[in-house]
């Protein structure tokens, strides 16, 4: 019988995922509160038809009235009819894979515990450091402006600059045409910070889940909220969960051939004053098959400060967020566990 390793620190290139071990290491299990369902109910997640926005005024407005209902209700949706081609999304998928295939001396060249890295590998969340374990590997990388990024991205797979990088222009183009569109839901018009978000960050969280052989002991990612203003998540199976608000229970969502998903996230809930909430979610895991992400985080420039749109403040409804960055989120990151329940939303609340 082999032993249950209790540490919670693993070398790169030993931990338990990338070793395709046969039990789950004693730091990789979550408290038996939190202990997954082999069979999860599916959630009820709107799906948009994103074509309508681009059709007649009455379409377009049933449209934003879809995606402003879905933010409201959920801060989650799907979309359809996007616009970009499959080959493009099976090409960004099938480099993503390819890389977590690649030797470890090749990966290792990017890990690092610096979270402010435009270039980084690594396990778990901040390997070495966490008290928890998580079962992923991952690559991140900036993407915008793509020509000040490109070259530090791995060379190998031979494809992966290329085909990641198509996946990334086009997404990015997707990802100022849904935050438009979310703002003239909101009343603030499809132009509103339009300048801003053109010059913004964009970072890819290339996520592989693989195979674990006790999914229901541990996690690919605990809950969270992104930071971002927005985040566009392309997968190749499901295993993504979120908290249903009426009944207070993960649900998993289903999966839809060739959909793409949005996240709102914290920047966004901060911009409604709170209309609309960033969306609570955790990665769960298979015992069979290796499930990648590839999450598309879209915000405003480093040192940009989001704050509450004034629209949406008056004497009934006061501002209810402070003002932050994207750098002020890696400052947080670097001082804080996600893992333990410390969400950077929280620190952005006024308190009455």
């Amino acid at each position: 019988m082999e032993k249950k390793d209790s540490s919670s620190s693993f070398t790169i290139g030993n931990s338990a995922q990338e070793r395709s071990w046969s039990y789950v290491p004693d730091c990789y299990v979550i408290p038996s509160s939190n202990r997954l369902s082999l069979t999860p109910e599916t959630a009820n997640v709107p799906v948009v038809d994103f074509s309508r926005l681009r059709q007649d005024a009455t379409q377009r407005a049933n449209a934003i009235k879809e995606i402003g209902n879905a933010c409201h209700q959920v801060g989650f949706f799907q979309i359809v009819n996007h616009g970009i081609c499959q080959s493009i999304l099976d090409g960004a998928l099938s480099v993503a894979s390819d890389f977590f295939k690649l030797p470890t001396e090749e990966k290792v060249k990017f890990m690092s515990n610096d979270v402010k890295k435009p270039v980084r590998y690594g396990t778990s969340l901040k390997d070495g450091d966490d008290k928890f374990q998580f079962w992923r590997v991952f690559l991140k990388h900036y993407a915008h402006p793509l020509s000040d990024w490109i070259h530090l991205w791995p060379k190998h797979p031979p494809h992966y600059r290329e085909n990641m990088g198509k996946y990334c222009k086009e997404v990015r183009k997707l990802a100022l045409e849904v935050m438009g569109a979310i703002n003239e839901s909101l009343g603030l018009g499809p132009s509103y910070l339009s300048n801003q978000m053109e010059d913004g960050m964009q970072v890819m969280a290339v996520n592989c889940y693989p195979p674990c052989p006790n999914p229901e002991l541990a996690l690919g990612l605990p809950p969270h909220s992104d930071y971002t203003c927005l985040s566009i998540v392309l997968q190749n199976s499901a295993g993504l969960e979120v908290i249903d608000k009426r009944e207070g229970k993960w649900k998993l969502i289903p999966e839809v051939h060739g959909a793409l998903q949005v996240h709102i996230g914290d920047h966004l809930e901060v911009l409604s004053n709170g209309l609309y909430k960033s969306v609570v979610h955790r990665a769960i895991l298979n015992s069979e098959r290796t499930r990648i992400s590839i999450a598309s985080l879209h915000s405003m420039g480093m040192d940009e400060k989001m704050g509450t749109a004034e629209e949406l403040v008056d004497d009934k409804h006061p501002k209810n967020y402070k003002e932050s960055s994207f750098r002020d989120f890696l400052d947080f990151l670097c001082k804080n566990d996600i893992a333990e329940g410390k969400n950077f939303i929280d620190k952005l609340k006024i308190k009455a």
